[in-house]
Order: structure tokens, then C-alpha cells, then sequence
């Protein structure tokens, strides 16, 4: 996917009336800037997993790996569906030793392979908060 502009909608009922949309160069600044992101996908048995993890936004996608026979693998090549959560920058020291060199199509480590994953949005969300809160919906 290119890197487009979608089309910014305020959700008034969620936000300050005197809010305006969030512009996308904004939305996109958080996200090439962020450190951690939440992967949620779906269990066979409809249950949620959340787990945290290392997202990268690049030409219009945001791209995250993880190995091939951990529950979030497994979980999308059931269901692709997933939904990848940041809302702030701070990442935690103890992953400061992930060290990957890029091959095969693959992110490979000491520890084996992590397959990488491509999530090109259909819909993305933005909350501002301080004396205006907003809420903006991007749609592609």
C-alpha cells in the first residue's frame, strides 16, 4: 500500500465541541515514532490475546514479526484479523537485547526465525487528550 492520506472524521459525540480532527501527518508522526505496539488477534476459540511487540510503519503499512510457534503466528494464519494498538513511545529495556539479521524473507536470531507480518489499515483510530480531547477515525 502507498502511503496515502485517508480521510479524517471527528466522532463528535467523543469529543470537545470546539475539537478538529486530527490531521493524518500527526496520526502517522506517532506511529513511525513509537516503541511499542499491542497486537490483538484471535484465538480458535474466539478468545482475545494481547501481547506486546516492535511495529515499524513503512510506505503505508505497519509491519511486526514474531516467531513462527508463537500463539500470535498461529492466531493469524487461522485469522488474519488483528488489530495493532500503540499510544505511546516508551520502550521497555528488557527487549534491548532483540538483534535480528534480515534473510529468506525472514527476521532470524540466535533464538531461530520470526516470520514478519504486514498490516495494511482499512480503518485507524487517533485520541487527542488534554483540554480538547478528540476522537478521529482515518478511513483508506
Amino acid at each position: 500500500m502507498t502511503d496515502t492520506n485517508p480521510r479524517a472524521e471527528l466522532h463528535v459525540a467523543f469529543s470537545d465541541p470546539r475539537a478538529a480532527a486530527t490531521s493524518w501527518d500527526q496520526t502517522r508522526s506517532v506511529m513511525e515514532r513509537a516503541e511499542v505496539f499491542w497486537v490483538s488477534t484471535v484465538r480458535p476459540d474466539g478468545r482475545p490475546h494481547v501481547t506486546p511487540l516492535v511495529a515499524v510503519w513503512l510506505d503505508g503499512s505497519l509491519y511486526f514479526c514474531t516467531g513462527p510457534d508463537e500463539i500470535k503466528a498461529r492466531n493469524l494464519a487461522r485469522n488474519p484479523q488483528c488489530i495493532l494498538t500503540t499510544g505511546c513511545k516508551n520502550f521497555q529495556r528488557k527487549y534491548d537485547f532483540w538483534n535480528f539479521e534480515v534473510r529468506d524473507g525472514a527476521f532470524h536470531h540466535e533464538a531461530g526465525r520470526a516470520l514478519v507480518f504486514e498490516l495494511a489499515p482499512k480503518m485507524a483510530f487517533a485520541h487527542g487528550r488534554g483540554e480538547l480531547y478528540s476522537a478521529t477515525r482515518y478511513r483508506f
